[in-house]
């Protein structure tokens, strides 16, 4: 980078509001530099994502990132979040506001890097590409397989609509647009690629682009494109970045991801990479003047159904928990850790003597909550909606279904006992004959077997109910549909003639149960419980005692919780919380009592 760099607007980027919407920006691409108005730019990013974090603390994680030290934010938008049906948008409600978000970016004096897919990753359900996809039973994803194409041009065009006019040439934050998402790790369709780029600047999108690959040859090859910049996923040494100039000497290079945290699988430990590393990473790219991006600083959480999986051979299955803390310098309340505070330090020394980082703001009011009794109970299996039949099981995706559960049932008819089989359990089933449960079949585990016992009657009822958990978001079995997605055999036999039964549990669902106090007589059950608060803030919803389901707090979902752990509390945010009565509601596969439940401070 140009050794100007001292005199230019970096460190007035960070503690000033340059914006207002009058006035427009060129940001541009040099051969080394990214330039904003024609004086180059350190890129300081700091990534989250919208529609992990309720709308009411989009502004309070932006101020932190700020007082870190980031002049910028990067944001992933999620296609499935906001096109829930084909040609049914969401930019409006909630948190699916996202010109709103850019908007309050812009008013904290910070920069925007979007980030818009149509495939993200970002341990985001089926990587951010809609289920709705997956009815169409030959689909091919990520490449130019017409139906596709034609889906993608849909969402590029509505999406357009909302961040078009907010573009640094419009006035707006929005610096730079990502081309899909480290194609270089998938496929090599480098005609799709110049489809997607195009396709954006067809609907008013002129502020440059880039690629984001790991910095390898081939990915790099693949996953580029002439005229983008090429972000790197990781980079904090010099050679990664000569990586990029050998691909490409004529555009920038930048560190698009780089990881103060990690993901975690259910059944994993926590993952909570070492601070002393990333301090010496990112030390190097402030020493040589390199962009880059935090991925993530703050990670919020995959609340309802949205987390995502891992899948690296056709038989590995590795669902992500739904807290995205990721270890992340600002943690999912909000707060600053350890590593914030060693970064905002670090990243203070590169501050012009007259010049400040702004305080960090406040913590968020966070509350205990004393222990809750679940009284009242509703059985999944007196609260059945209509059957679809099938002479064979199908994925939920055939019934327009996109997460939750789903039950098969028929009748046994020649064997009745010995060895089931379940090809292509897609993830989680709980088996039962004549009503009493027999066990459960875990894909994790790679099982897709149970002994069946004997029964007394003369063509013994079979149901299987499937929790569907998240659509694998990375490499190359993305294509994960949910239920049963192939056959289910006895002792060899295909069994036929099925009942299928659509249990999506949601806000519509939910409001149809009929609680009572009477005690559940087999597993599949929904506890109910009410607590009052006189005040409210954040807290983690404490479900160590539960096995294996849902949790909703006043029917907001707040996700999955299973006994596998790591992760045995729920983030409960303060604006989904009341003064005065409460409504707890969580759904349980295995437990036939419920246990209490209390609100504490912290995650384990």
């Amino acid at each position: 980078m140009s050794k100007i760099f001292t005199a230019i607007i970096l460190v007035g980027i960070l503690t000033a509001n340059v914006f207002s919407q009058d006035r427009t920006h060129s940001f541009t691409l040099s051969k080394t530099d990214f330039l904003l108005d024609g004086q180059p730019l350190q890129i300081i990013s700091g990534e989250m994502h919208p529609a992990r974090i309720p709308a009411e603390y989009w502004r309070q994680r932006i101020r932190m990132a700020k007082a870190m030290g980031c002049n910028t934010i990067a944001a992933y938008i999620f296609w499935n979040y906001h096109e829930s049906e084909p040609g049914k948008f969401d930019f409006q409600t909630g948190n699916h506001n996202i010109a709103q978000f850019f908007r309050i970016v812009q008013e904290e004096g910070l920069w925007l890097i979007l980030r818009p897919g149509p495939y993200v990753c970002a341990e985001w359900e089926f990587g951010g590409l809609p289920s709705w996809l997956l009815k169409i039973p030959d689909i091919k994803v990520r490449c130019m397989d017409p139906r596709y194409i034609e889906a993608v041009e849909r969402y590029i065009k509505a999406l357009a609509r909302q961040v078009k006019d907010l573009q640094v040439t419009k006035g707006g934050p929005i610096l730079m647009v990502q081309v899909e998402n480290e194609y270089g790790s998938y496929g090599n369709d480098r005609q799709y690629m110049k489809t997607v780029q195009e396709m954006w600047k067809k609907n008013g999108i002129e502020v440059p682009f880039y690629t984001a690959d790991g910095a390898t040859p081939f990915m790099l090859e693949a996953g580029s494109l002439p005229d983008a910049a090429i972000g790197l996923d990781p980079a904090a040494s010099a050679s990664g970045f000569d990586q990029a100039t050998k691909a490409n000497p004529n555009v920038p290079s930048f560190c698009s991801e780089l990881y103060p945290g990690w993901l975690t699988h259910w059944g994993e430990k926590w993952q909570r990479p070492d601070t002393a590393n990333l301090i010496k990473e990112v030390k190097w790219l402030m020493d040589n003047k390199k962009s880059f991006n935090f991925y993530v600083i703050h990670g919020g959480t995959n609340f309802g159904y949205w987390a995502g999986a891992n899948a690296f051979s056709p038989t590995q299955y590795q669902p992500d928990v739904t807290s995205y803390d990721y270890d992340a310098p600002i943690n999912e309340m909000g707060q600053a850790t350890p590593k914030f505070e060693a970064l905002r330090n670090l990243l203070a020394k590169y501050q012009p003597s007259n010049k400040k980082l702004p305080q960090i703001p406040a913590p968020l009011p966070v509350i205990e909550i004393p222990e809750i009794q679940l009284k009242a109970s509703a059985s999944v299996w007196d609260n059945l909606p209509d059957a679809s039949y099938t002479p064979q099981p199908k994925p939920m995706e055939m019934f327009d279904q996109k997460g939750g559960f789903i039950l098969y049932r028929t009748n046994l008819i020649g064997h009745k006992k010995g060895k089931l089989r379940i090809t292509e359990l897609h993830d989680y089933a709980t088996i039962f004959v004549d009503g009493k449960y027999v066990g459960k079949l875990d894909r994790c585990k790679g099982e897709n077997m149970i002994e069946l016992p004997a029964s007394t009657t003369a063509t013994p009822r079979l149901d299987i109910l499937v929790e569907g958990m998240g659509r694998i978001n990375f490499a190359e079995y993305m294509i994960d549909r949910k239920g049963i997605t192939e056959r289910v055999s006895l002792n060899g036999m295909t069994l036929m003639n099925w009942q299928v039964y659509n249990l999506p549990l949601d806000e519509t669902y939910l409001n149809q149960l009929k609680f009572s106090a009477a005690e559940p007589v087999r597993q599949g059950n929904f506890f109910k419980g009410e607590f009052e608060l006189t005040t409210i803030g954040d807290t983690y919803l404490d479900v160590s005692q539960w096995e294996k389901g849902i949790v909703w707090i006043n029917g907001h979902n707040l996700g999955r919780y299973w006994n596998i752990g790591p992760q045995k509390q729920l983030y409960c945010p303060a604006p989904w919380l009341k003064k005065g009565k409460n409504e707890l509601v969580i759904f349980d596969l295995h437990q036939l009592k419920g246990q209490p439940v209390k609100g504490v401070r912290s995650m384990e």
